[in-house]
């Protein structure tokens, strides 16, 4: 990984939009900071597309799309995306799979987070799942105390043992059956909303995220970016991102943030 001033002016002015995972990318020890939203708020403004791509629930991506200044989110690591639209007044909302897909998938979640939490002692449902519609996560440390690896890659292990794809983002196991991922779901939303094939611009936009579950998008995007803490999951992945920032966590999205916004200043 090259450090983010590696990253060239030249480059940087020929983007037309964001892409960040928001746990320990966008926050910093769980918390959303004053620093890092305004840098989030100065993005949008500035006329950059910005879109949360996380692996967080539903219920939170409802309120994201709502209130926060981004353009759309995608939720569930892939399973959905949501818009609001100004025009109507509303929320929109995007699912891969129908309504029955959803309903039938439900309960082989439920039995399979039930059989997860009686394997692993010390792992936890996330305290988001209730608002999940397509997943399970199973929380290693952001409410627990932090489980070994080996752990938290046998939690990942069951799930697939099960016929699900597994994820390890930095607090969550996710598992959801599909094969769809942040990066296909990404694809999809900016082709359907917006006109653009990521398969031609994807020079045209940055993301930035920190752990595995964040490797598609960092191998499909040239110009990805890691915050300092993705250092900790280099190991595990076979695609890191190209750059990496000085500053851990939300730190480093305004490290990133601001490099965009003197860029866009120049021009």
């Amino acid at each position: 990984m090259l450090p983010l001033q590696d990253l060239t002016d030249d480059i940087l002015a020929r983007i037309d939009g964001l892409f960040l995972d928001i746990d320990d990318t966008l926050t910093t020890a769980g918390k959303l900071t004053a620093g890092a939203y305004a840098a989030l708020e100065a993005l949008h403004g500035s006329g950059l597309r910005v879109i949360p791509i996380t692996g967080r629930p539903a219920g939170w991506c409802d309120h994201i799309a709502r209130m926060w200044p981004v353009d759309a989110v995608v939720g569930e690591n892939g399973a959905f995306y949501f818009w609001h639209d100004e025009e109507a007044g509303k929320l929109r909302q995007r699912f891969l799979a129908d309504e029955a897909t959803r309903e039938f998938n439900a309960g082989r979640l439920k039995r399979i987070a039930a059989e997860i939490l009686r394997a692993v002692p010390g792992c936890a449902l996330a305290s988001d799942q209730f608002c999940r519609v397509a997943d399970i996560a199973i929380d290693f440390c952001e409410d627990v105390p932090a489980l070994p690896r080996a752990e938290v890659e046998r939690i990942a292990g069951l799930m697939r043992e099960a016929g699900m794809t597994a994820k390890i983002s930095s607090i969550h196991v996710n598992g959801w059956f599909g094969d769809y991922n942040k990066l296909s779901m990404t694809r999809m939303l900016m082709r359907e909303r917006y006109g653009v094939d990521l398969d031609v611009d994807r020079k045209r936009y940055l993301f930035i995220g920190d752990s595995p579950n964040d490797e598609p998008m960092f191998a499909w995007f040239p110009h990805a970016v890691g915050v300092a803490n993705v250092a900790e999951f280099v190991e595990q992945m076979t695609h890191p991102p190209a750059y990496v920032t000085r500053g851990r966590c939300g730190a480093g999205f305004v490290e990133l943030a601001q490099r965009l916004l003197a860029t866009r200043r120049q021009l």
